[in-house]
């Protein structure tokens, strides 16, 4: 499965795109940052066990490059989730898909701004192909919507949280050589870390723990998602996918967050599937694909 990067680029998108449907569950019943700092801290002890035996082979290397291990975790896990969960609590679903559609837009071009990875008309095509997509299924099947876009404080959020995995993302090449999962074990502490101080400076101390033990069972059963699926399960699919294709490759995969969004909207909160889900998810997948195609038609191109 770990070789498989097409694989690990669908399965990142569908837990992400259900971390969002799961943080909307709680909205109003859970602090956006007590919900980070506990999946945070979950996801660390879950997967410590895991990646013991690798982090002790890789130990000369993890002491060698801790601190930018841990701030894959603080950047990539920790700041993206906390201004996501803060975002999702005042702009709509339809602003919060659109603006995490600019992802793949932002990591290219901050590809080639820092370090000259050019796209090709194709591949860029493909990518503006899936991002209409993306339009098209948060506006519902009408995008003269976004001539209606109202920017707020939680759209600016979102907007943040895109721009730190950007970085996240781009920053994936200086990774130094270790096993994934002594890579996930490190930058998990550093997520685990950063999200228990957020809690103890802005999320009313790391008392606020002792709350969760009147939460209902919807609260605790959306934790224990977020804490295995979107945090482990999708950062080590996503991580590897980047290592084996490149950010720039990797980056068209994003676009299916909306996609798996929706349905997990249908799924899980009640809501109706429409004939343009079925056209955007269509539009998404074969600009992503053609993308695809046209990335590695470049790399088979004489010099």
């Amino acid at each position: 499965m770990l070789d498989q990067p097409y694989l690990l680029l669908i399965a990142a998108p569908l837990f992400w795109g259900g971390n969002v449907v799961a943080a909307k569950m709680v909205v109003g019943q859970l602090d956006p940052i007590l919900l980070l700092a506990s999946r945070c801290l979950a996801a660390t002890l879950v997967i410590l066990p895991f990646a013991w035996p690798y982090l002790r082979a890789d130990w000369a290397v993890v002491r060698r490059h801790w601190p930018l291990l841990m701030a894959y975790g603080a950047v990539g896990y920790a700041l993206f989730n906390v201004f996501l969960y803060m975002g999702l609590k005042t702009t709509t679903g339809v602003n919060s898909a659109v603006e995490q559609a600019a992802l793949p837009m932002l990591i290219l071009g901050a590809n080639f701004i820092i370090f000259r990875v050019r796209a090709n008309g194709l591949q860029i095509f493909g990518v503006l192909a899936a991002i209409f997509g993306v339009l098209l299924t948060a506006t519902h099947g009408n995008p003269a919507q976004l001539l209606t876009f109202d920017l707020n404080i939680g759209d600016g959020l979102v907007i943040l949280a895109c721009l730190t995995y950007t970085a996240y993302t781009l920053a994936l090449r200086f990774r130094p050589p270790m096993h994934i999962m002594s890579f996930m074990g490190v930058s998990f502490a550093g997520a685990a870390v950063t999200g228990l101080v957020m809690l103890a400076l802005f999320g009313g101390g790391l008392g606020q723990f002792a709350t969760l033990a009147e939460a209902p069972p919807t609260v605790w059963a959306v934790i224990a998602y977020v804490a295995v699926f979107p945090s482990m399960f999708s950062q080590v699919a996503y991580a590897r996918g980047v290592e084996i294709l490149g950010a720039n490759r990797a980056a068209p995969s994003h676009n299916l967050i909306p996609v798996f969004g929706t349905l997990g909207s249908v799924l899980i909160l009640g809501e109706r599937l429409e004939a343009y889900h079925f056209l955007a998810a269509a539009i998404i997948i074969g600009g992503i694909v053609l993308a695809e195609w046209a990335a590695r038609r470049y790399r088979r191109q004489p010099a």
